[in-house]
């Protein structure tokens, strides 16, 4: 788990809570090359990693996260929207540090089949393998995966157990995934499926300042029109002995 160079510092923040939680991860310094992922794979064969989640950030602000297998795929790239990290939210919750976790889906991830293949993904990258050195035999957490307006919801709860009862607690982090596209290879490659509903950051701020500037313009032309409005009217003069 690592991420591009230039990351903004929540972001870091939240690739630092995903490790906590995550203590089977392995990290790696920040990559330069943003428009070659193949050093990626490279990346996992010297780690000796099968899968990879990899953040990168876009104009500092836009943040994309990959998930895949590697070297040979498949990859799912999402938008990462909603964040909020551990020391932001403050949660109640607790879990012990390096506990192994369970992992729960939305039914509608058996809806689609590239929804399978993206639960199959999840379950290998965020689930801990059995008998890891650096997890713990004990769980206590749970990683919620929920679909809700096309959009892969991520939460993390604590097990409590209380009066012969289990509830759960949040703790976090949380964060929002929109699909983009699915890869037929690791990081790259043939599309497999494209989210026709996604809409570029880039293109909703054009079009939040092609309205701020057409509301502005609208603004000042209300305010020209009543300014001449409020102008005091000058008499026409008398001419009618002008030709006499």
């Amino acid at each position: 788990m690592f991420g591009t160079r230039g990351i903004s510092a929540q972001h870091k923040n939240l690739m630092g809570d995903l490790r906590r939680l995550l203590p089977h991860s392995k990290k790696d310094p920040k990559l330069d090359e943003k428009d070659n992922l193949a050093a990626v794979n490279d990346i996992c064969e010297m780690k000796s990693c099968n899968n990879c989640i990899f953040f990168e950030t876009r104009k500092s602000c836009d943040l994309y996260l990959w998930v895949g297998k590697a070297p040979n795929g498949p990859t799912v790239k999402f938008h990462v929207q909603n964040i909020h990290t551990m020391s932001e939210m403050k949660m109640t919750g607790n879990c012990l540090l390096g506990s192994r976790p369970l992992l729960s889906f939305d039914k509608e991830f058996d809806t689609t089949p590239y929804y399978t293949l993206i639960k199959e993904l999840f379950t290998q990258a965020f689930g801990a393998p059995k008998g890891h050195p650096k997890t713990k035999p004990f769980i206590d957490h749970i990683l919620t995966f929920s679909i809700c307006d096309r959009k892969i919801w991520f939460r993390n709860f604590q097990i409590v157990e209380d009066k012969n009862e289990s509830k759960l607690v949040e703790i976090g982090p949380r964060f929002v995934l929109q699909l983009i596209r699915v890869f037929n290879g690791g990081f790259g490659g043939e599309t497999l499926f494209q989210n026709t509903n996604f809409i570029s950051p880039n293109e909703v701020r054009r079009y939040e300042r092609k309205r701020t500037q057409s509301f502005i313009k609208r603004v000042d032309s209300t305010l020209s029109r009543k300014k001449r409005k409020q102008e005091p009217f000058v008499a026409n003069e008398d001419y009618s002995e002008v030709f006499n």
